[in-house]
């Protein structure tokens, strides 16, 4: 079973400033260079929407002038403004000066103004924007935060559009192996495996639902695990073969298909499907109370057509636990007698009468 690594985002060292702050520029500089974090904005944003104020007072000193730019416009944003058209022009005249010049900060700031040219409408100065951001930023700071972040808004903005193709081909330039933060890549795979569920490349979502499975594991990312998992037991429990090869080994030794050759068909190993079913079980948060519990019926769900309820029976016995409509309406077409079957139907108009 894949283990859970410890985290080592930003938030880690507004942690260490709480548990052993305050600390001086230097001791600063030597967390920073122990946790191999190159930039300072990075930390000044987790300080800023951790509410560590003093931090960010600290850090200030070790800010470019490019960063205080960035960092404004941040915290105008957090703050709730969304008239951030002068700001975004603003920072950019810092960013593009001779004397603070930052190529990667222009990116950065060129995919915000991309994405509010497109929040206004303007699809065709935010796909420009965006596109110019992604260039620029995969130039300089390759598998940087911020070049994980313009591909990742760039396949939303085609998504947005319509263009769910030319989505899948910004997913594709998101390598497992070309240094991609693993929640990237998770949810990236994510991404890619509905777009070819979508066009009935069945091998192919399968996959991509293991691998985004697989990365958002490694980047604690539990709900997330979640939802690929169960994205992957729906496409993969009706194609079980105890002859198939490990789900791992099919990852690796997948090559692109031409359009005119025969896709490969998906055979799962029974011990992969078990193994992905019986992880997320293990994770899903504690109980069954919630308005909204899609993790929950996603799993009660592939639990029935796998024939596993016994990992739900106490839940099928106790619809008072439940809050969620839509769950309880799962739960009594799982139901397996017609006492149970009442029972889920008693708890269901309750349910639904409260929220009418």
């Amino acid at each position: 079973m894949t283990i859970i690594e410890t985290p080592r985002g930003p938030g880690v060292f507004v942690s260490k400033w709480r548990e052993e702050g305050p600390v001086e520029g230097d001791v600063l500089l030597a967390w920073k260079e122990e946790m191999n974090w190159s930039s300072w904005l990075t930390l000044a944003e987790a300080a800023l929407f951790m509410d560590a104020p003093e931090l960010l007072d600290a850090m200030d000193v070790h800010l470019t002038a490019g960063e205080r730019a960035v960092l404004g416009l941040v915290r105008r944003r957090w703050l709730g403004d969304t008239h951030l058209d002068e700001a975004i022009e603003d920072a950019l005249a810092v960013v593009r000066s001779p004397e603070t010049r930052d190529l990667a900060l222009e990116g950065r700031l060129r995919m915000e103004r991309g994405l509010a040219r497109f929040e206004q409408g303007d699809a065709e100065g935010a796909e420009d924007d965006l596109t110019w951001a992604e260039v620029r930023l995969k130039s300089v700071a390759k598998a940087s935060r911020d070049h994980d972040l313009s591909l990742l808004n760039k396949a939303a903005y085609h998504m947005a559009q319509g263009e769910a193709l030319m989505a899948l081909q910004v997913y594709g330039d998101i390598s497992r192996n070309g240094g991609h933060a693993h929640e990237t890549i998770a949810i990236s795979r994510l991404g890619a495996s509905r777009i070819r569920q979508a066009i009935g490349h069945t091998f192919d979502a399968c996959r991509h639902a293991w691998n985004a499975h697989k990365h958002a594991i490694l980047a604690a990312q539990v709900q997330m695990a979640i939802e690929a998992g169960a994205l992957f037991l729906d496409l993969a429990c009706e194609h079980q073969s105890t002859t198939a090869d490990p789900m791992h080994v099919q990852v690796e030794s997948a090559k692109p298909v031409d359009l005119n050759e025969e896709r490969p068909a998906l055979h799962v190993h029974p011990d992969d499907i078990n193994g992905v079913f019986d992880w997320c079980l293990e994770h899903m948060p504690a109980g069954y109370e919630g308005v909204e519990r899609p993790d929950v019926r996603a799993m009660l769900t592939l639990a029935h057509r796998m024939g596993r309820m016994e990992a739900f029976a106490g839940l099928m016995e106790n619809p008072s636990q439940v809050d969620d409509p839509m769950l309880a309406a799962v739960a009594q077409a799982c139901a397996s007698s017609e006492a149970q079957t009442e029972a889920w139907g008693h708890r269901l108009a309750q349910l639904t009468s409260l929220s009418s």
